[in-house]
């Protein structure tokens, strides 16, 4: 199995764990001060030079579908959430710190910061570490929408948390990816633009 597919599969029951709850690098991810993880430029490729990644609950039988467009720096993302019976819906979209899925030392930071203009549905952060076994990985609370708006958000590490299981702090030397997840338990539209990613 290459790279992709291995983090494709690894990310895919992530995701399920965190909806039961309701280009280049710009510096070095494991120093000090701010730093970009994504700028959104290159349509094709991540700025590690993966693939971009969609990750559905197709495995879990939904049906929700994604589409995402990039122009001038900023990914645009729409998609329906069509849980399957039973399981609630998500979309994905991960962004990996490392090709080779390795781990990430991002204990120099405060937490995530995001431009985002959230204009329909939910969106919240997950990050995922490879301490974490059970894919109910760190999560964040949802974006506030405020449609048509751009926002800058930020995102304290110390304020994510584990769904189902017994809690454990977030091993911040061993992050993998940061996700970008739209989830919910009903039939449901999203839509949200973003410009910008990264580490404060």
């Amino acid at each position: 199995m290459n790279t992709s597919s291995s983090l494709l599969h690894s990310l895919g029951p992530a995701t399920f764990a965190l909806v039961m709850t309701g280009i280049m690098f710009l510096t070095p991810v494991s120093a000090a001060g701010d730093s970009i993880i994504d700028s959104f430029d290159a349509a094709e490729l991540q700025p590690v030079g993966l693939p971009r990644m969609v990750i559905t609950d197709a495995e879990t039988g939904g049906k929700s579908t994604a589409a995402t467009e990039f122009a001038d720096g900023v990914m645009q993302v729409t998609g329906d959430l069509v849980p399957g019976r039973g399981t609630p819906a998500f979309v994905s979209i991960p962004l990996i710190l490392a090709a080779d899925g390795s781990e990430t030392n991002l204990s120099n930071y405060t937490g995530v910061r995001l431009r985002v203009k959230l204009n329909r549905g939910s969106l919240t952060l997950q990050v995922s570490t490879s301490a974490v076994t059970n894919f109910d990985y760190h999560t964040s609370a949802p974006v506030t929408r405020k449609p048509d708006t751009w926002q800058e958000v930020e995102i304290p590490f110390d304020s994510m948390k584990q769904v189902w299981s017994t809690p454990t702090p977030l091993d911040l030397t061993k992050v993998t990816s940061i996700n970008l997840v739209s989830a919910g338990m009903m039939p449901d539209a999203f839509a949200y633009e973003i410009d910008e990613i990264g580490l404060y």
